[in-house]
């Protein structure tokens, strides 16, 4: 019987060793930010990624039973209806983006008119986009904005269009430094 556990162990442990993902893969992640405004909760995060790309991403958490619009919406709405809820980095940005904004969750179709204001379920939505940190070795401010506007089935609250996020990110090689996880210095 000991003849056939030790053995069974070994294999057990090497098919667990093998299915963790290699430590040089985990991502670290620094919140950038975050504010409530018209009841929702908005938080900027960065995560730094494979190589020299990291991820800029935005999540937000409207109230129990709202819905936020498409990122793919006009920014003025459909006939005034509704506003995209989007991640954007500022025309001044030391953040380079090398692709498309993304979304946690596909829009729908809503059960209302006009049919073309896609909605994503209600609850929590996450936006991101891959980024390249500017070169060198220190903390820089910069800017994202947002849009978004949160509404229920009979009630919509205000939009929020363009609101600037003031930001303070690390440079390419300074993710990694001790401030990581700490508060962010002020210089």
């Amino acid at each position: 019987m000991k003849q056939l556990v030790l053995p069974s162990l070994l294999i057990l442990f090497l098919l667990v060793s093998c299915t963790q993902p290699p430590s040089s893969v985990d991502q670290a992640s620094l919140s950038l930010g975050s504010f409530t405004e018209n009841d929702v909760d908005v938080s900027i995060q960065l995560e730094k990624g494979l190589q020299d790309v990291s991820i800029l991403s935005a999540t937000f958490t409207p109230p129990d039973g709202y819905h936020l619009y498409s990122k793919d919406i006009p920014i003025g709405g459909l006939d005034g209806l509704g506003r995209p809820t989007l991640l954007e980095l500022s025309t001044e940005s030391q953040i380079k983006a090398v692709s498309e904004l993304m979304e946690s969750v596909q829009p729908q179709i809503p059960d209302f008119e006009p049919k073309e204001l896609l909605v994503y379920p209600a609850g929590r939505i996450t936006l991101s986009i891959k980024i390249e940190l500017p070169a060198g070795d220190q903390w820089l401010d910069d800017s994202v904005s947002v849009t978004y506007m949160a509404c229920s089935s009979n009630l919509c609250k205000p939009p929020v269009v363009g609101r600037i996020i003031s930001v303070r990110i690390p440079s390419a090689n300074t993710f990694d430094t001790p401030y990581h996880g700490k508060e962010i210095p002020n210089e």
